[in-house]
C-alpha cells in the first residue's frame, strides 16, 4: 500500500502535496478541562490537555498524529471535529471559522467532517440495529441515496468487509473489530471531505488491520478524502501518512513529511519514539540495540514543566530548556521542530553548554552509538570531560532533579540499557 501512496503523490514532501489547497487550519488551539473542588465546586486548576496547536491539513493528504498516551491526541481530534468546545484558538474549515459554531451552525458541516471513534463498544448505540446506526447520517442530513437507504447501507457494510445480511443485527452480536468496521461505514456514509480517525485499527486483529488500512487508502483515492489519523502504531502511521505530527504533553514538538521524520528525526523525543519501532529483519537479531529508554513518566498536564516540556526526560536538556519554551520553527523545508538542541541539525542554543543534572541521568539510558552520532558538541564535550553522571556542576545543578532522574533511570535500566551504563 505504501507503494500506491508513493505513486499517487510522488515522493512524499516533493511539493505536489505541499502545494494542495488548505482544507483545515488550526491556530493556537487549546482545551483546558477545569478541576473543581470544595463545597461550592470552585475551579482550583485545569488539565491542559491541548495547549497551543498550530498546523494545517491539505486537501487529499493524510496527516498522522502520534505520541504517548495522555498527550492530547484524541482531545485534538474531538476539537477539530467540534465535538468539544475549544478553550482558545481557532479552527478553520475551507476558510470558514467554525471554532464557536453552535449545534445548528455545525449541522450542515457534519456532512463534510466525520470521525471514527477509538472505542467501538461505546460509540455504537446498543439499542439500535446496524442498519439504523449506519443509516442515521442519511436521516439526520435529509439525504436519500440512490436505491434507498437500506440498499446503500448494505453496500457500505460490504465495502468494509461485513455481510450485508447483518443489517438487522445489534452491536452486541459483533466482535470489537467488526464494531470498528461498522463505525468506519457510518463515518463514510455521506462521503465526507475530512475524516478524523482515532485509532481506527487498534481494535482489529493483525490480519484485518492491513485490510482496513488498504480500504481507507482506496477510499481516499476513490472519493478524494482527507484523513487525520491518530494512532500509536508507528509502523501503520508510516505507511498511511503523508505528513506526521508528533505530540508531547499537549503540544506538537515536530511536524514533517514521513520520509524526513523517519530518516532523520530532529526532536529528541521523536528520536526516542523511532528507536522503539521494531525492525523485522532476522539478520539484525544479534545487532546491538540502540533503543532509547526515557527516564520517568510523562509529567502531569495539570502542572506541566516550565520551558520545554520534554526537558525533564531529555538527555540534551540545558538551562535554556528549563526556562524558555522553544517555538515550532521550520528548520528544514517541510520539517518544523520545537527544540533548542535539535538532533541532526545545527544547535539552536550553542551558548548554553551546561547539562542539567537530570539530563546527565537520562544520558545513561541512551546507547553510546546514538549519543556519538547525534548529540550536540556541547554534550559530547561534557561526557569527554570525565564528569560523573549526576555530579553537581556549580549553582545551576539541582540535586532534587538529579535524584528523581536517578530513580527513573534505575526503573528503566533493566531493558537494553545495561551495556550503555557499564561502558561509562
Amino acid at each position: 500500500m505504501s507503494e500506491n501512496r508513493e505513486n499517487r503523490t510522488g515522493p512524499v514532501g516533493s511539493g505536489e502535496t505541499a502545494d494542495g489547497e488548505i482544507l483545515l487550519k488550526v491556530t493556537g488551539l487549546q482545551k483546558h478541562f477545569p478541576i473543581r473542588s470544595g463545597l461550592l465546586k470552585r475551579q482550583t486548576g485545569a488539565v491542559r490537555a491541548v495547549d497551543g496547536l498550530d498546523f494545517e491539513v491539505r486537501r487529499g493528504e493524510t496527516l498522522g498524529v502520534v505520541g504517548e498516551s495522555g498527550c492530547g491526541k484524541s482531545t485534538m481530534g474531538r476539537l477539530i471535529t467540534r465535538l468539544l468546545e475549544p478553550t482558545g484558538g481557532t479552527v478553520e474549515f475551507e476558510g470558514k471559522d467554525i471554532t464557536h459554531l453552535g449545534v445548528g451552525g455545525m449541522r450542515p458541516l457534519r456532512r463534510d467532517v466525520q470521525m471514527i471513534f477509538q472505542d467501538p463498544y461505546s460509540s455504537l448505540n446498543p439499542r439500535h440495529t446496524i442498519g439504523t446506526i449506519v443509516g442515521a447520517p442519511f436521516k439526520l442530513q435529509g439525504v436519500t441515496p440512490e436505491g434507498g437507504v437500506k440498499k446503500e447501507v448494505q453496500r457500505l457494510l460490504e465495502v468494509v468487509g461485513l455481510n450485508p445480511e447483518h443489517y438487522n443485527r445489534y452491536p452486541h452480536e459483533f466482535s470489537g473489530g467488526q464494531r470498528q468496521r461498522i463505525g468506519i461505514a457510518r463515518a463514510l456514509a455521506l462521503k465526507p471531505k475530512l475524516v478524523v480517525a482515532d485509532e481506527p485499527v487498534s481494535a482489529l486483529d493483525v490480519s484485518i488491520q492491513a485490510q482496513v488500512v488498504n480500504l481507507l487508502d482506496d477510499l481516499q483515492q476513490e472519493l478524494g478524502l482527507t484523513y487525520v489519523i491518530i494512532a500509536h502504531d508507528l509502523s501503520v502511521v508510516r505507511h498511511v501518512s503523508d505528513r506526521i505530527a508528533v505530540m508531547y504533553l499537549g503540544k506538537i514538538v515536530e511536524l514533517a513529511d514521513r520520509n524526513s521524520l523517519y530518516r532523520s528525526p530532529m526532536h529528541p523525543y521523536t528520536k526516542a519514539l523511532m528507536s522503539a519501532v521494531p525492525i523485522p529483519d532476522p539478520s539484525r537479531k544479534s545487532a546491538k540495540s540502540e533503543r532509547i529508554l526515557l527516564q520517568g513518566d510523562v509529567p502531569s498536564p495539570i502542572a506541566p514543566p516550565s520551558g520545554c516540556r520534554f526537558h525533564t526526560r531529555c538527555w540534551k536538556a540545558t538551562e535554556v530548556c528549563r526556562t524558555t519554551e522553544p517555538p515550532l520553527l521550520e528548520l528544514r523545508p517541510g520539517q518544523r521542530v520545537a527544540c533548542h538542541h535539535p538532533e541532526n541539525f545545527e544547535d539552536q542554543a550553542p551558548q548554553d553548554t551546561v547539562l542539567l543534572s537530570g539530563a546527565k541521568e537520562a544520558a545513561e539510558l541512551v546507547p553510546d552509538a546514538v549519543l556519538e552520532e547525534s548529540t550536540s558538541a556541547a554534550v559530547v564535550a561534557e561526557r569527554e570531560s570525565g564528569t560523573e553522571p549526576g555530579q553537581d556542576e556549580g549553582p545551576d545543578a539541582d540535586p532534587d532533579e538529579g535524584s528523581e532522574g536517578s530513580a527513573g533511570g534505575s526503573e528503566g535500566s533493566g531493558e537494553g540499557s545495561g551495556e550503555a551504563v557499564t561502558k561509562e
